[in-house]
């Protein structure tokens, strides 16, 4: 996989490929500040207006990193393991940096409402395991799971909104059939994605095992919340279907599939969807991880400090859902699709 990023008129380039062993980060107003109006609207004289996209230094064209996690666990035995510690330091890191989390749904929809000024992240979930989520008897998230150090970050951060895309497979979170956990989920606004039904990696079966095992998925998905439109997959290890337009469509034992988007395994920030580098079929995730360690310069601590100190142009808000605002100098990186929609400056 190649990624290009912009980088203040040069280009910055990070090439690789992660196949895992298991399926395989502007600060926020201080404390007291909460209570201010958002700078994506204020009224003035009864009037609702927008930012002025150049005061906010608006830039939709900008990168946009989607985070990748597998388990929480107290002693990491993989690269894919991080702690509680670390996830809630990372989702405090991320708040004080004026992240503010978008479903996978959201983001390759195009559909990235959050105030003017801040950034999107797409945290995203895979293997749908028991420390990422699962409910007690009084059907509350269990304490220290993922969903719960999310939930509690969003109250200490108002503005932080607590979604995020879990990639599920069967069974999830421990949950025979996953009835209750997933309507859980939905009903709470987070999204539910494939993973295929058995984490089979794709690209090591023939394209009708592939569709089977996508569709087999979408049919226990829709069994456990009907009617729910699964419309986000991630590639088990990151392993692409022989015939990569699978990933995207397909149908099996009258069960038909389709997604808006198909996300990686790693290493970079994602292109803006209303990038010319955007593939739908391709979308890069980033690996939650120190700065240590294996493929080390394609964690998410790397490219959270080069999003935040310019190396690599970041995606920030105009605050208008209806408008996609950038440089006037960026143009050229705009998909021909979203031209009526373009607002330089």
């Amino acid at each position: 996989m190649r990624q290009s990023h912009r980088s203040g008129g040069a280009v910055v380039v990070a090439s690789v490929i992660l196949l895992a062993t298991a399926c395989s980060a502007a600060q926020t107003p201080p404390e007291g500040r909460r209570d201010e109006p958002s700078v994506q609207a204020r009224k003035v004289g009864g009037q609702v207006t927008v930012a002025d996209p150049a005061n906010v230094q608006a830039d939709e064209l900008g990168a946009v990193p989607v985070l990748m996690y597998h388990q929480l666990v107290a002693e990491p035995r993989s690269v894919y393991d991080r702690t509680p510690q670390d996830f809630r330091a990372e989702l405090e890191r991320l708040a004080r940096e004026r992240y503010v989390p978008v479903t996978a749904r959201e983001f390759s929809s195009g559909k990235i409402d959050i105030p003017a000024g801040t950034h999107p992240v797409v945290l995203t979930f895979d293997d749908s395991t028991v420390t990422q989520f699962r409910l007690v008897a009084d059907g509350r998230p269990a304490s220290g799971t993922a969903v719960d150090i999310l939930l509690d970050t969003a109250r200490k951060h108002p503005g932080f909104r607590p979604v995020a895309t879990f990639f599920v497979n069967a069974d999830p979170f421990g949950e025979p059939g996953g009835r209750k956990s997933l309507d859980w989920l939905v009903k709470h606004e987070f999204e539910v994605g494939n993973h295929t039904l058995r984490h089979t990696a794709l690209g090591t079966v023939d394209d009708d095992t592939a569709q089977k095992a996508i569709a087999d998925n979408q049919r226990a998905i829709t069994q456990a919340v009907p009617g729910l439109s699964v419309v986000s997959m991630a590639l088990p290890n990151g392993s692409m279907p022989h015939s990569r337009q699978l990933a995207l469509q397909g149908t099996a034992d009258a069960v038909h599939y389709q997604h808006q988007g198909v996300y990686l395994v790693g290493a970079d920030p994602a292109p803006s969807p209303f990038s010319i580098a955007f593939d739908p079929g391709a979308v890069p995730r980033i690996r939650s991880q120190a700065a240590t360690g294996p493929e080390a310069q394609f964690t998410s601590t790397v490219w959270l400090d080069k999003l935040r100190d310019g190396t690599v142009k970041r995606y920030t808000s105009d605050g208008d859902p209806k408008k996609i605002s950038f440089p006037r100098s960026e143009a050229a990186h705009l998909a021909p699709a979203h031209r009526q929609a373009a607002r330089p400056y």
